[in-house]
């Protein structure tokens, strides 16, 4: 062990300062400015990317990562219906990095009781539909198997509808749609019902089999509202939207011209939102690793002061400026690393508590989540530790020079 990292451990490990000694709560105030700097640092990280997951999983559970659908319009402002073919469906698929390819059918309706009425957009889909999403929001009874080659009679409608109709799971409720020359009437078994907390699914949608859909809209088995498309890996979704543009040239045999969108476009106001809590979150960082900086250069500044006769005849007895810097340095370096690890700990640890057992509830209307949400990402951590780390050196060093002012003689007069 070298002499200055001797004495920093003795000055770091000193316990019998008298009354008179404000070196002692120094210490132990910068630590703990370490320590809450890096907790609140982890929880707010974890807070914000657990939000963002869990409200984009919800908007892309709904809408899926990219939207293949009709740019052509008819008389009545109605989107035309687009061929999904196995000749787009191949297309789409040599698209490397593409996982998913599902179809899709909508119609505009209302559900009624005898007391009440709703207007919903009823959702078609069939077998080759994801179901993991509303399998993860289902409240109450069960998923129905949805095929594209005949009608179940089966509906699944959201928990606010529910409530708003007075309806529950196995109850048989009416749809009414409008057709071309007279309403048309069909009666739904309640299935299951959803929550996905999110305003503009809850009340705007319902979900059933794509085959009665396209019987409804007068289609044949070929033609679909649009495609949605999964991919491996969400980082690349603009990339892969960008790839399946050549879709844009394409016009399929009823005139009908395709149109590709991601997410990202289609729910734009959503993810615009999301992007801002990014800023915040920098902001966050940026104060807690400044308060962090500031109480450790306070308790060096403080620790120095009081040492003051020490670094004088430190540097009577021959020890250069350097050396007795490096004492110094190595003592905050002590300070520092406690101070993260206890910080560290303390974060990782609160948050790992709500993640299993949600103590920290939200409201669902407002916030689309019924929990403070969290979601660890290792690498980032590492990120902030070790920009912690690197702030905290430089800060360190800089205060360190300090210790070069003045003469020996003079600073041992010092009390």
């Amino acid at each position: 062990m070298n002499f200055e990292l001797f004495i920093a451990k003795r000055i770091y490990a000193d316990k019998t300062a008298d009354g008179k000694s404000f070196s002692r709560p120094a210490i132990r105030i910068a630590m703990l400015g370490v320590a809450i700097g890096i907790a609140v640092m982890i929880i707010s990280l974890a807070v914000v990317l657990g939000f963002k997951h869990e409200v984009s999983s919800k908007v892309i559970g709904f809408g899926s990562h990219i939207q293949v659908v009709s740019l052509t319009q008819n008389q009545n402002y109605e989107m035309l219906p687009v061929l999904t073919n196995d000749t787009l469906i191949g297309k789409v698929k040599k698209v490397k990095g593409i996982d998913n390819i599902q179809k899709f059918a909508t119609k505009l309706g209302i559900l009624k009781t005898d007391e009440d009425f709703c207007g919903l957009t009823f959702k078609g889909i069939g077998e080759d539909y994801n179901m993991e999403f509303f399998s993860s929001c289902l409240v109450d009874g069960k998923l129905p198997k949805f095929t594209s080659k005949e009608s179940t009679n089966e509906i699944l409608i959201s928990k606010k509808v529910a409530t708003n109709l007075g309806v529950k799971v196995g109850d048989k409720i009416f749809a009414y749609f409008m057709g071309e020359e007279s309403m048309r009437a069909r009666r739904f078994t309640i299935s299951g019902i959803f929550a996905t907390n999110m305003n503009d699914y809850d009340t705007h949608y319902a979900i059933t089999d794509i085959h009665t859909v396209r019987k409804l809209n007068g289609w044949d088995d070929e033609m679909s509202s649009g495609l949605e498309i999964t991919v491996k890996d969400f980082e690349q979704v603009d990339l892969l939207s960008d790839k399946l543009q050549f879709i844009h040239k394409d016009v399929d045999r009823n005139g009908v011209m395709y149109g590709v969108f991601s997410i990202k476009d289609i729910a734009a106001h959503t993810f615009s939102w999301l992007a801002v809590l990014d800023m915040n979150v920098v902001m966050i960082l940026i104060l807690m690793i400044l308060v962090s900086a500031f109480t450790v250069v306070s308790g060096l500044l403080i620790i120095m002061l009081e040492r003051i006769n020490m670094i004088g005849t430190l540097k009577v007895l021959g020890a250069t400026n350097k050396a007795v810097r490096s004492i110094f340095v190595n003592f905050s370096i002590m300070l520092v690393g406690k101070g993260m690890l206890i910080g560290n700990i303390a974060g990782i640890l609160l948050c790992w508590l709500q993640q299993q057992f949600h103590i920290l509830s939200l409201d669902a209307s407002v916030y689309y989540i019924d929990s403070v949400p969290i979601k660890f990402d290792w690498l980032l951590l590492i990120a902030i530790n070790a920009a912690t780390i690197l702030i905290s050196s430089i800060v360190i060093w800089g205060s360190s020079h300090l210790i070069s002012i003045g003469k020996p003689a003079s600073t041992m007069k010092f009390e």
